[in-house]
């Protein structure tokens, strides 16, 4: 397994983190810690869970699996979440997400899922940002974190506001240019980098040919691919991968233990085929912000890849719990076409959107 440093924390992270929102049999709560305990085993050292995770199992898996990973003397690190606006109400779940892990203080706490520049200052103004440092203060937490879906531009918006030590964001292949700007400033300003959806939500191993050029050395499988484009940016302190049974967590750590250093042709030539590659597919860059109804249009554009990728894809988690989009904005289009003429990609978005609204309605 390869190790990092956590920015200025002084902690050192596993670049393969355990993702605790996909276990096979959430209810089945031995079979799943044990899962937790061989990615242990195997040199997993970073694990994230939060409330709700798994039919809000994931925590309670986690504790579990504590006990058992407290006997090996070998460390590990604890994170978790909270999305609760209000100070108090944050402030109980930390409690709760405490009991139910079996410690007494978590290693990274994250103010969790905001979405928009409008929910952060909700966060400040409401009391879940001081509550999170206060309970830093008190050694209920020991670093405080933020996890997020903004744009780039705005996560480093967010950084250089200065309340957190690191950062979880959506990043891969997929849509690196869309996060760069904040991948960046959390360098700058030190802050550790936590990436989720490494695998970009699972379209990258659905639609392996689209994405075979991540491929670069002979027998290099998808997932190796993926992940060994995010294991060449030093960046990045781990990345989160969903693993729901052994199976997974060997598929996942043998990935990691077969990756050598890439060369710098060998970046390029994936750095090319990105922008080349994936002309069809949007990247979420925002270049169609100034839609004149005020349509989150790059929102309902990344919900088509899904469509256009994979199979049997429902976009109104997507646009609800990613995006925090309400689908009816959709009917607000009045067919300017400014944001298909904004588009670098000269993608037919309005052709996507009734993609989108076809899928909704067979839902």
């Amino acid at each position: 397994m390869m190790y990092r440093e956590y920015a200025n924390t002084g902690k050192t992270v596993s670049a393969l983190g355990f993702g605790g929102m996909r276990f096979e049999n959430p209810h089945d709560i031995d079979t799943s810690a044990a899962t937790v305990v061989h990615a242990h085993n195997r040199g997993v050292t970073y694990f994230d869970t939060a409330p709700g995770y798994c039919d809000d199992q994931s925590e309670s898996i986690m504790g579990a699996a504590v006990k058992e990973m407290k006997k090996s003397g070998k460390p590990f690190l604890l994170s978790s979440k909270s999305m609760k606006p209000d100070g108090a109400d944050l402030r109980r779940q930390l409690e709760t997400s405490l009991t139910r892990l079996g410690v007494d203080t978590l290693d990274f706490y994250n103010c969790w899922y905001v979405l928009t520049m409008e929910d952060w200052q909700g966060r400040k103004s409401r009391g879940a940002v001081a509550e999170i440092m206060k309970a830093k203060e008190e050694g209920l937490i020991k670093h405080a974190v933020f996890s997020t879906h903004l744009s780039g531009n705005e996560i480093a918006q967010v950084i250089e506001e200065g309340w957190f030590e690191g950062v979880t964001l959506g990043y891969s292949a997929i849509n690196f240019p869309y996060r760069e700007e904040g991948i960046a400033s959390a360098a700058a300003n030190n802050l550790g980098v936590v990436i989720m959806n490494p695998l970009g939500g699972g379209i990258i191993p659905q639609a392996e040919e689209r994405f075979e050029f991540l491929k670069v050395r002979p027998g290099q499988n998808i997932i190796e691919g993926a992940l060994h484009f995010l294991l060449s940016d030093p960046r990045i302190s781990t990345f989160l991968v969903g693993m729901r049974n052994i199976a997974d967590v060997d598929a996942a750590v043998d990935a990691v233990e077969s990756w050598t250093p890439y060369t710098e042709e060998e970046l390029s030539s994936i750095k090319n085929s990105l922008t080349e590659g994936l002309n069809a597919i949007c990247t979420g860059c925002r270049y169609c912000k100034d839609c004149p109804e005020d349509i989150p249009v790059w929102a309902f554009a990344e919900t088509a890849n899904h469509l256009l990728l994979t199979e049997n894809f429902e976009p109104a988690d997507r646009l609800k719990y990613y995006w925090g989009v309400d689908a009816s904005l959709m009917d607000k289009c009045i067919q300017c076409g400014r944001c298909e003429a904004a588009c670098t990609q000269k993608l037919p978005i309005m052709e996507r959107f009734e993609l989108v609204k076809e899928a909704l309605a067979k839902a």
